[in-house]
């Protein structure tokens, strides 16, 4: 085969792959949100009708409820963010610029709320301060009040988003914090100016970005709103589409159409942050090493270990030990006493009753699937983008990170419309593949994001030199693009694995009939009055989890030291 003829076989096998992989985005993507779309505009979409457009419309805008869901909505993410802000950017600050004693412990600390689900937290809170709540056994009073309010659910879910805030502002602050502080100290301006007027002005574009996905994580959190807002009389748009969709009659347009309003509030706020950060430069960096000088505490040491301390305490020590004493307790009844401590829950768990460890078989098999499955997928879209730049891979690229605008119970009102149609052959609808299909709709973007960034940075010359050397394609992508990629990529594929693991409300509305997982197993047992036994499961699940993401990160380093140090 000639050189010419190699080339052709190259770029016809790219634009294979390129027609491929957007097929699958389409699948996976496009379809469940233009039915989305097509089921807000013909209400009888689900019965194979194509009348009466827009009827429902009307209607549904002018439900007399619909304004409260949408304020509510806002109200809760905006008072989410805020308090994220406040909470997350003085320990960021400190951690950045000055030197606080155990850092890299505080760091691995404030991992820990986010790898709590949600609504396992907002349960563990409601366990120690709800009425004869661990909280008034042991000091004497509770907060219930203030919990099944407004203020409670807007504080529980700051104490599981806070470490997006902290980990952006600690490293944004950190990467510009050093060289340009230390010239504005130089001209004669103290910490304080030179903080407010130098470094985190400069720092707004790591901060915002953070503060958006703590938006988008707020707007669409069902747990925590589900779990206390009933009790506090407080619905939001999240939870209104589940009930229209769960409770009879079920109302699919109507689910539709607030599914659709939420696309645009998250929408909306990514047009604000880009609006943000693109409207003045934000340059920091000048080609040399910054190597930031840390300020010593002196005699604040000990008030900023404190602050450490403290929010350590209440957003991880708190809410596990709920957790595990629920699970340790032989009735909620007996209390915090040690004649009423008992492995009975463990030991009814691992007696797989109802079904526990398939449940938790089932969540780690699917999110194992996930994350290898939006791993592949990511890597060519990444691929595809960047470095093909070919016709249709702007097209790639937009499938591939719309779902960052679609909350989960959007993504599973889309799925259920697509799929619940008459013209498949085959269809997932009612399997096992559906729940798979939510998760990898999901966390796509992930991988996506973190294979585009190693893309950036990394030399096209030894893909070059494959194609000179007459590798093809799928050969050069599997030996010379994927071993320099995998570190960043097994990076983002852990996120994946972690978030699939406990999924909450794709859980919920798709998964078929007699099928559990860890969150919906967790969240039943609730319903039915058995909170030891979904405590029991939420231990189970936060330990195995977290084991298994620290053991392949291990792994991961033995084997790759040189791409990973």
């Amino acid at each position: 085969m000639t050189s010419m003829a190699k080339f052709k076989a190259y770029f016809n096998t790219q634009n294979s792959v390129l027609m491929l992989t957007l097929g699958v985005l389409l699948l996976l993507v496009a379809m469940p949100l233009l039915f989305i779309l097509l089921q807000a505009i013909f209400p009888g979409l689900t019965r194979g009708q194509w009348t009466a457009p827009f009827s429902r419309l009307w209607p549904t805008l002018s439900d007399p409820d619909l304004l409260g869901l949408v304020v509510n909505s806002l109200k809760l993410a905006l008072a989410v963010v805020l308090g994220s802000l406040l909470l997350a950017l003085p320990l960021g600050a400190l951690r950045a610029l000055t030197r606080v004693p155990g850092a890299v412990f505080w760091d691995v600390l404030f991992l820990v709320p986010f790898l709590i689900p949600p609504y396992i937290a907002a349960l563990a809170w409601m366990m120690t301060l709800q009425p004869r709540g661990f909280m008034q056994q042991l000091l004497g009073f509770n907060a219930s009040d203030f919990l099944f309010s407004f203020w409670g659910i807007a504080f529980v879910m700051v104490l599981n988003v806070f470490p997006v805030v902290y980990f952006a502002a600690s490293r944004t602050l950190s990467a510009v914090g050093g060289r340009f502080a230390a010239v504005g100290r130089v001209c004669g301006a103290g910490f304080w100016a030179s903080f407010w007027r130098i470094t985190l002005p400069l720092s707004i574009p790591g901060i915002a970005a953070s503060l958006l996905l703590v938006f988008a994580l707020s707007i669409e959190e069902f747990g925590t709103p589900a779990t206390l807002g009933a009790q506090a009389n407080y619905p939001v748009l999240v939870t209104g589409i589940h009930q229209r969709y769960a409770d009879w009659p079920i109302d699919m347009t109507g689910a539709a159409i607030l599914s659709l309003i939420l696309v645009l509030l998250a929408m909306g706020a990514f047009y604000l942050q880009h609006w943000l950060v693109t409207r003045r430069s934000y340059v920091s960096g000048g080609g040399k090493p910054n190597r930031a000088e840390l300020i010593q505490l002196g005699v604040w040491r000990w008030p900023v270990m404190l602050l450490f301390a403290l929010v350590g305490f209440i957003s991880v020590v708190v809410p596990m030990f709920a957790v595990i004493a629920t699970a340790s307790t032989r009735t909620l009844s007996g209390g915090l006493a040690w004649s009423n401590w008992s492995t009975r829950h463990f030991q009814a768990l691992f007696n797989d009753r109802m079904g526990a460890m398939q449940a938790l078989s089932n969540s780690l098999t699917l999110a194992l699937a996930a994350a290898l499955i939006t791993g592949v997928l990511g890597a060519l879209v990444a691929y595809l983008v960047i470095r093909a730049k070919i016709r249709g891979s702007k097209a790639l690229d937009l499938l591939s990170l719309l779902p960052n605008t679609m909350p989960a119970v959007v993504i599973a009102v889309g799925l259920i419309l697509f799929w619940n149609q008459n013209f498949w052959p085959v269809s997932v609808y009612n399997t096992s593949a559906m729940l798979l299909l939510a998760y990898c709709c999901l966390l796509l973007p992930y991988p996506v994001r973190y294979a585009s960034a190693s893309f950036r940075q990394m030399s096209q010359s030894l893909e070059d030199a494959a194609r000179v050397c007459g590798a093809g394609f799928v050969s050069m992508f599997w030996r010379v693009v994927l071993p320099q990629l995998l570190p960043s990529l097994l990076v983002a594929m852990l996120l994946v694995f972690a978030i699939a693991s406990r999924e909450l409300v794709a859980s919920l509305m798709v998964a078929p009939a007699g099928m559990r997982t860890v969150s919906t197993y967790v969240f039943g047992q609730f319903e039915q009055g058995s909170p030891g036994l979904g405590m029991a499961m939420s231990v189970v699940a936060i330990f195995s989890t977290s084991a298994l993401i620290m053991l392949l990160t291990l792994l991961t380093r033995r084997s790759m030291p040189n791409q990973l140090s």
